[in-house]
């Protein structure tokens, strides 16, 4: 969330925001219980100050006297009880209202209201000229047995699936591919849990409860199933205070992914590509708190992306998302979509995102920095390293054959076990 002192201080500039985003909003509520806080507060300190005066005056007042200023420290313990009890509810209130804003963007991020309105930063690879008809994934691996639908949809409903065979090697293979890849990047690698306090997901920037949630809350309990390892690994440092000097930790996530895809409809809906549980690798990072440091590490972030598909041989673009696609937390993200030549477009495979302070300030994660007073939030970034089920996606299209085989990646080979994936009835 924003700071309380800027929102107060820059209204209309926040409001603006809040419009380029799609999400238009009166901070006057918010204001108001601002300046609500601030008087019940120094209400309380005045109340403190008599009841501190009270107290003192009582052993050395006189005996006809006493009775009265005791009486009157009692009024003023319980009048200082109510206004803490006041202030409390107020800043519930206040609190509630700035988790509703969403962070700043950055002055170069496209203004617009969806995704037509990004803007193409660059795009890598050549789309391939097929002789033949391409097949759409889920032909291919149905045709080379690596998937099997009706029974994901029987165990767990649509939208879940058991990769089988050169299936299940190729998503293996996809997370060791980017593990090692990371890890000579310097970044430490964690196998993350599945599940997440409430209270954690709130302070990523996610809503674990609510009608318009994506998220798999487990009943009876604050926990709920995670949507990316971004949660789990923002979180895993809540309420600390970094080293400055260990700036940036870079950090790297292994989990499953839960998401509900509501409103998920026609050929994104098909297949593996938009499904309720899949594997990813996360990119997770903490930097001092500045935009030259996030700035650089969100670079670095996206360079690493890059890197991996191009490894892939993939062809995609990058694209720098407009304001009206930005999630809450994000200041700044690129996206990279792949070219899917079964769907005749691009998919989204990857995303990074620069999110300054915003989580970290409600995480309450912070630093000391050197020659100032005090500590300052901590600057937070994610970004995709691979999703596996789009990766697999991507792959499988761009490297089919006219026969319905396909060519594996150099890259992924190793663990694959093969050069090439071919039909068991050949």
């Amino acid at each position: 969330m924003l700071d309380l002192q800027f929102l107060c201080d820059n209204r209309a500039l926040v409001e603006e925001n809040c419009r380029n985003r799609g999400v238009p909003m009166d901070l006057g509520r918010l204001v108001d219980l601002a300046g609500e806080r601030r008087k019940l507060i120094s209400k309380g300190d005045e109340l403190r100050r008599e009841q501190k005066e009270v107290s003192g005056q009582i052993p050395k007042a006189p005996a006809d006297q006493k009775a009265t200023l005791v009486a009157r420290g009692k009024e003023l313990r319980e009048l200082v009880q109510q206004t803490e009890k006041e202030v409390a509810e107020v800043e519930t209130q206040l609190r509630d209202e700035q988790m509703r804003v969403p962070n700043m963007t950055h002055p170069d991020a496209p203004i617009g209201k969806d995704d037509t309105e990004s803007k193409t930063v660059c795009e890598w690879g050549e789309k391939r000229a097929f002789s033949f008809a391409p097949k759409d994934h889920v032909d291919l691996m149905q045709g080379l047995d690596l998937v099997d639908l009706e029974a994901g949809a029987k165990v767990a409903g649509h939208g879940f699936y058991f990769l089988k065979n050169e299936g299940a090697l190729l998503e293996l293979a996809l997370v060791n591919y980017a593990v090692q890849t990371l890890r000579k990047e310097g970044f430490t690698i964690f196998s993350t849990p599945d599940l997440a306090r409430d209270e954690v997901l709130m302070g990523t920037g996610y809503m674990p409860r609510g009608p318009e949630t994506q998220i798999y809350s487990i009943h009876g309990t604050d926990l709920s199933l995670v949507a990316t390892a971004e949660i789990t690994l923002g979180g895993m440092l809540k309420d600390q205070i970094l080293d400055f000097e260990k700036l940036p930790l870079k950090m790297a996530g292994i989990s499953h992914c839960f998401r509900t895809e509501a409103g998920g409809h026609g050929k994104q809906s098909r297949g593996i590509y938009r499904v309720h549980q899949f594997t990813k690798i996360e990119m997770f990072g903490f930097t001092a708190p500045s935009l030259d440091a996030s700035n650089a590490f969100h670079q670095m972030v996206l360079g690493i992306e890059e890197k991996l598909f191009q490894g892939l041989q993939v062809p995609y673009r990058v694209i720098d998302t407009c304001t009206g696609d930005l999630g809450g937390p994000a200041y700044r993200k690129f996206d990279l979509e792949a070219w899917m030549p079964g769907r005749n477009e691009y998919g989204e495979i990857t995303s990074a995102s620069n999110c300054t302070d915003f989580q970290s300030r409600r995480l309450g994660i912070r630093c000391r920095v050197p020659e100032k007073k005090g500590t300052e939030f901590v600057h937070t970034l994610n970004g995709t390293a691979i999703a596996c089920t789009r990766a697999m996606i991507a792959i499988l299209e761009n490297n089919q054959q006219e026969d319905g085989s396909v060519v594996v990646p150099e890259v992924l080979r190793p663990w694959v076990g093969t050069d090439v994936i071919r039909s068991r009835k050949s």
